[in-house]
């Protein structure tokens, strides 16, 4: 029998289960204008993110265009940022 750490243990606990979505998904809202800078996050109304395809809420055009053209950035700067693949699709509306 194998020893694990807390830390181990829970990792592994998280990847057997359904939270780990759960999970990312709070973190990604709780962290949201840490990863996108504060100007984004001013005037995104909301995100959502299911099956890794993440939604993000906007009335402002010019955001909306320069969400678009760097969605690729976006979703490599997030996945790094959580050291995991959790996007890997961006709708913008």
């Amino acid at each position: 029998m194998g020893s694990y750490s807390v830390g181990e243990a829970l990792k592994h606990l998280l990847e057997q289960s359904k939270w780990k979505s759960k999970i990312h998904e709070l973190r990604l809202r709780d962290e949201w204008e840490t990863i996108v800078g504060k100007t984004i996050s001013k005037y995104t109304r909301n995100i959502d993110i299911t099956n890794k395809v993440l939604t993000i809420y906007t009335d402002v055009a010019p955001l909306k265009q320069e969400l678009q053209l760097g969605k690729e950035q976006l979703i490599q700067h997030i996945n790094e940022y959580f050291e995991d693949r959790v996007v890997v699709e961006i709708q913008i509306k």
